[in-house]
């Protein structure tokens, strides 16, 4: 290393004198040059100097020509000017009188073709009005009679609609009623038990005997207590199909009897004081006479129970006597009837029934003649609506008719207001128009003698001009040479001096170099004796000793490196591993819960289920021994629960028997059928009226959400328009839009504003207008009011104004009160109010196309 340094700091030292050398002879030619550069600056300052005083001469020669020349041409302009002044007043005098010619020629022209205003005619078109007015006075008169009839026509209707509704709701009870006697009779007519038995035979159709009959009142316990079941008997056109019956017999007691045998005789016997109970029938089937014929064969009436027992003795063998209450009387029995069969009362009902049909048809023809009332009030309403609409039409036409000729006297009147106003203006402005005319020819008379003299002016000025610019121009060049001397002159010179400065500086820069140069080789020389005295002293052997004993330690601590790498390569490897198996186990792991899960539930249910089923065989007293024998053979549970729920129904049916609980069942369906069919009514109504409700409300989320988007987007495009600027929303403050406010957002151009009330009058009034014309816009009406908009505005802001009304009038109709003059610029007619005398207003219209042709025929 010593000996590498020693070898680098020599080549460095002989680099360092070479440089030395080659600065010293830099250093020597640029002094020389600064000599040369030195000498030839003094040459050039003493040439700066001479060209420097003459400059001063030239400069005063060129300022006192300038000067003369400024103000030879200041005297030419003002006379030009005076010349141009005069030419332009003779123009403008000429003009005039040819404007006033002009306009007196029209004027002559239009005093001669004004019209004279019709008066005959006005006074007709007032009389035409008085007529109208009069005529729509007195439809006004007819129109509010109608509108007073109304109301009580309205009345009236809804009387007979009352009315239809009880009839209705009276129409609706009796049907109720008889349905549910007709629900009962047939029930009655089928039996519980014999339904099915009856229904496989077709025979739950068939007639029954006591439909075919009728009763008289009071004897329905009578016939009742001596057929018994007989009286629920089953018409059959050929009995012989009961052959069939012997060997699959009906589950319960049943009759058939044979309607198609011919009536035979049968022989009657006659007790005195009493009669037979056949006289107290009717057979509304013939066909049924005669099996009635023979049941009540010597079977007879008592009207008192007491005489019973004396009278029986006289009956015939197999003869009875019968009572009110049903007891029976035979000659060697008294039977005491009690209402026990399912068949009591079917006779009363089968009255009840047709007494009910005879009323249902008066209340059908009650409900009839209520429907055609309701129909005749609805007719003579929509008749007087419809009159009530043509007497409007008919008075709208006749007001529309009076307003037009009120208009056009309004106009005719105004017309010859203006025409006599224009004749009377004319003849002032032709007076006016003669005086003017004087004086602009004097005026043209005086400009054309001005305009002479001041020509000759001119010329001299102009002469006297033209001399001193040639003076001018002729110092202005010597001026330029001479500043052109001396330019060259400072350019020499400093361009002298420059060159003297870098050479100086060149000078100074190599001398420092060689300063440089000559410290760096003396600090090379002392490093290299340095150096070379370290290398004479210098042993290598202990170094050596030390570098083989750290060589061996490196390779020691490399293999060691290696083993640790190779470990921690098979850990990573072996972690891999464990870290997959754990993601299988996990992945195993989910379904074996799920399992674990369902097992659990399934368990929990089971142990339910069998306490349900342990505490149903405890209520039901069963014995668990024997059940558990019928469960061995095969015996299903749902087969044993349904066996089960059988025999409960058959206890049930087989519980004490209510005498009156086929008059309460009967009265409990009654009204269960009638609060069925109001329950169903109300229910259907109520869903159609929720079912209405939530369309409505769904219906009015989506038109209110809509609309309220639309006016958004329309006021946010309109407030900008209105302020050159700015932004500004509306905020729905709620959740639901139903019930929510609306707030508005509004920041003019320049403002951060936090709330709308720190605006100003101005600034309110144009967030108003912008979000009255959005609503405006999402449905334009024909025409669009406004009162006093633009009080609160200042000019700037009301053209803004105007300019949004000007387009959207493309599509509405403006009516707008205003005092503003550049709102009324816009306006396509003015009507004004006034007062000439006290108490009487007056309309004046101002059709701004004419006053505008007039306008420039004054400016003209």
């Amino acid at each position: 290393r010593i000996e590498h340094q020693i070898a680098n700091l020599g080549a460095q030292l002989a680099g360092g004198e070479s440089q030395l050398l080659a600065a010293q002879g830099s250093l020597d030619e640029w002094r020389g040059r600064s000599a040369e550069t030195e000498e030839r600056v003094s040459i050039l300052e003493a040439v700066l100097a001479e060209e420097t005083s003459k400059l001063p001469v030239a400069e005063e020669a060129q300022r006192a020509s300038n000067t003369r020349r400024d103000e030879l041409q200041r005297g030419l302009s003002r006379a030009e000017q005076a010349l141009h002044v005069e030419r332009t007043k003779l123009d403008h005098a000429a003009r005039v009188l040819d404007q006033l010619a002009q306009r007196e020629e029209r004027l002559s022209e239009e005093q001669a073709a004004l019209p004279v205003p019709d008066e005959a005619a006005l006074q007709r078109l007032r009389e035409e009005a008085q007529e109208l007015e009069e005529a729509l006075h007195a439809q006004r008169v007819q129109l509010s009679d109608k509108e007073a009839t109304l109301p009580e026509l309205e009345q009236a209707l809804r009387s007979r609609v009352d009315a239809l509704d009880s009839a209705s709701q009276r129409l609706n009870v009796l049907e109720a009623r008889i349905d549910a006697l007709r629900q009962l009779q047939d029930r009655i007519a089928r039996g519980a038990e014999m339904e099915g038995w009856l229904a496989a035979r077709e025979l739950d159709s068939a007639p029954r005997l006591w439909q075919g009959m009728t009763i008289e009142p009071g004897w329905e316990d009578a016939l009742e207590a001596v057929l018994r079941e007989r009286l629920n008997g089953i018409a059959l056109e050929h009995i012989e199909r009961a052959a069939e019956w012997l060997t699959d017999q009906p589950p319960g007691k049943m009759t058939v009897v044979d309607v198609s045998a011919a009536a035979s005789a049968v022989p009657s016997y006659e007790m005195p004081g009493v009669e037979s109970l056949q006289r107290h029938i009717t057979y509304r089937d013939g066909r049924i006479e005669p099996v009635l014929r023979e049941w009540l064969h010597q079977v007879y009436v008592l009207p008192d129970a007491a005489a019973g027992l004396a009278l029986r003795s006289q009956l015939p063998a197999g003869g009875m006597l019968v009572t009110r209450e049903g007891h029976i009387y035979t000659r060697h029995s008294v039977s005491f009837h009690a209402p026990d069969s399912e068949l009591h009362g079917v006779l009363t009902r089968q009255r009840e029934i047709e007494s009910l049909e005879a009323d249902l048809v008066h209340e059908r023809e009650a409900h009839s003649g209520a429907q055609g009332h309701v129909s005749e009030s609805e007719e003579a309403i929509e008749r007087h609506k419809s009159e009530l609409a043509e007497l409007r039409e008919i008075v709208a036409r006749t007001q529309e008719r009076y307003h037009a000729l009120e208009l056009d006297a309004l106009r005719s009147s105004e017309q010859s207001q203006r025409l006599t106003q224009r004749g009377e203006q004319i003849a002032a402005e032709l007076a006016e128009i003669t005086e003017h005319k004087d004086t602009e020819t004097a005026h043209r008379e005086e400009a054309a003698a001005n305009l002479t003299r001041l020509q000759e002016e001119t010329a001299e000025a102009r002469a006297q001009l033209e001399l001193a610019t040639d003076l001018y121009h002729r110092a202005d060049s010597v001026l330029k040479l001479q500043r052109e001397a001396l330019q060259r002159a400072q350019q020499t010179h400093q361009e002298a001096l420059f060159e003297s400065r870098s050479a100086q500086a060149k000078i100074d820069e190599i001398e420092n170099s060689i300063r440089l140069l000559t410290d760096q080789t003396t600090g090379l020389s002392a490093n290299l004796a340095i150096e070379t005295e370290s290398l004479a002293s210098c042993d290598e052997t202990p170094w050596q000793s030390q570098l083989q004993q750290a060589l061996a330690t490196r390779s020691e601590r490399e293999k060691l490196l290696a083993e640790a790498r190779d470990a921690v390569e098979g850990m990573e490897a072996r972690l891999k591993d464990v870290e997959q198996e754990r993601l299988t186990a996990e992945q195993r792991l989910g379904p074996l819960r799920e399992r674990t899960n369902d097992v659990r539930l399934k368990e929990q249910e089971a142990r339910l289920t069998e306490e349900q089923y342990r505490q149903q065989l405890a209520e039901s007293g069963a014995d668990e021994a024997v059940l558990q024998g019928v469960l061995e053979k095969g015996t299903r549970s749902g087969a044993l629960q349904n066996e089960i729920g059988r025999l409960n129904e058959e206890i049930k049916a087989l519980g004490a028997v209510n005498l009156a609980a086929l008059e309460e069942l009967q009265t409990a369906q009654e009204r269960k059928t009638y609060l069925d069919a109001q329950s169903t009514d109300l229910t259907e109504a109520m869903t159609t009226l929720e079912d209405a409700i939530r369309r409505i409300d769904r219906e009015t989320r989506e038109r209110l959400q809509s609309t309220f988007d639309e006016v958004n987007a329309h006021f946010g495009r309109m407030f900008p328009a209105l302020f050159g600027g700015g932004n500004a929303k509306l905020i729905l403050t709620g959740e639901e839009i139903l019930d929510s406010g609306v707030q508005v957002i509004a920041q003019p151009p320049g403002k951060k504003n936090s709330s709308i009330h720190l605006l100003s009058g101005g600034e309110k009034a144009l967030t108003a207008l912008s979000l009255v014309f959005s609503m405006f816009q999402l449905n334009p009406a024909p025409f669009c009011l406004l009162d006093e908009v633009d009080a609160p505005l200042d000019d700037y802001n009301t053209q803004r104004f105007c300019e949004l009304v000007r387009k959207m009038s493309d599509n509405s109709q403006f009516l707008f009160i205003s005092h503003n003059k550049i709102t009324m610029e816009i306006a396509n007619q003015l009507l004004g109010i006034t007062m000439q005398e006290p108490g009487v207003s007056r309309v004046v219209a101002v059709d701004i196309e004419e006053a505008m042709k007039l306008t420039e025929e004054v400016a003209a």
